[in-house]
């Protein structure tokens, strides 16, 4: 078994502010409604850029979000390019009136019935299934993508997302055309009241006893688990140390003891310099917040919701592949 460990010291976020800019971002959420085009739009009238709403009814248990697609241009031929436009193949769906081969085999002509098939093996589809939306209790996600013929499923439980106390993480991952090598899964668990009463000790006391985030990483071949845990510095910082085991099953044991006896130094190093650059990305993204309260704070929230990209809108129209959208506000959930 390999077990890295480093320390790093990085900012710290203030609990208020963290706090209620979550509250924020959830009540702006809440107030939203869904047009008749699958466009997401807040109280005051602006679309949340590169949402749209693709199947159910607006933040309800089962509504499907994704983006909206780049408009599909037929060649000379007229037929469709492999890997265009559609969502669903991150589901094995494809349009109606194709065969499904598309979702297989990547064919790019239009079916039987005129309809584009489910995008070829290189494309990069994906949708977001609203599980539960309980602001006063837990939110619930579930991102499907597919990419390069793997197909990934991240779940996400936040539970009291006005004022955050856990998060919770599943990832899954398979190549539906392979064997279990190409198979793995991982869980992670932010006990965030536990973190803040880690960083509310004294500098001179004790670290927690129990890391308040983990993580745990499985793999036919191998296994790994990685925790975090922070410490108030005397100057106000955190420091943070980090810990990954990892663990080689099967006959990989004996293989993997051997490997790592001659490129641990490599390892180690290649570990502390992912920590490190994760410390500093987290130190520059404070640094650019502003710590802005109240109206003015959700206004930069709303601001950033819904700006779009230069040079590149958010198309109307349907493009639901799956049927009409969602045309009721608040009221109408």
């Amino acid at each position: 078994m390999a077990r890295l460990t480093h320390t790093v010291t990085v900012a710290p976020l203030d609990r208020g502010w963290f706090e209620e800019a979550a509250g924020t971002l959830v009540d702006l959420l809440d107030g939203s409604r869904a047009r008749a085009d699958g466009s997401v739009l807040l109280a005051d009238g602006r679309a949340v850029a590169g949402l749209r709403l693709l199947k159910g009814r607006h933040l309800r248990a089962g509504a499907r979000y994704g983006e909206a697609p780049e408009p599909v241009t037929p060649g000379a031929d007229g037929r469709i390019p492999a890997g265009s436009g559609t969502v669903g193949a991150a589901d094995g769906l494809a349009r109606p009136g194709t065969d499904g081969a598309g979702a297989a085999g990547g064919s790019s002509g239009p079916g039987a019935s005129g309809g584009v098939p489910a995008p070829g093996p290189s494309a990069t589809v994906g949708a977001v299934v609203l599980r539960a939306w309980r602001p006063a209790h837990s939110v619930e996600v579930e991102s499907r993508v597919a990419e390069d013929g793997l197909a990934l499923r991240l779940k996400m439980r936040l539970s009291e997302p006005r004022r955050p106390r856990a998060l919770g993480l599943s990832l899954s991952g398979h190549r539906p055309d392979r064997g279990s090598l190409y198979r793995f899964s991982g869980r992670g668990a932010a006990d965030l009241a536990a973190w803040w009463a880690a960083v509310d000790r004294l500098p001179s006391a004790l670290p927690a006893a129990r890391p308040p985030v983990t993580a745990r990483a499985a793999h036919r071949l191998a296994k790994a688990r990685l925790t975090v845990t922070p410490h108030p510095a005397d100057d106000g910082s955190w420091r943070i140390s980090v810990v990954l085991s990892v663990r080689g099953r099967w006959l990989l044991r004996p293989v993997g003891a051997v490997a790592l006896f001659f490129a641990r130094r490599p390892v180690e190093r290649g570990f502390r310099e992912a920590v490190e650059n994760t410390a500093a990305q987290w130190n520059t993204a404070l640094a650019e917040l502003t710590p802005r309260h109240g109206e003015a704070l959700r206004a930069e929230i709303a601001d950033a919701l819904t700006e779009t990209e230069p040079d590149k809108t958010v198309p109307g129209g349907p493009t639901d592949p799956w049927g009409p959208a969602d045309t009721g506000g608040p009221e109408a959930r």
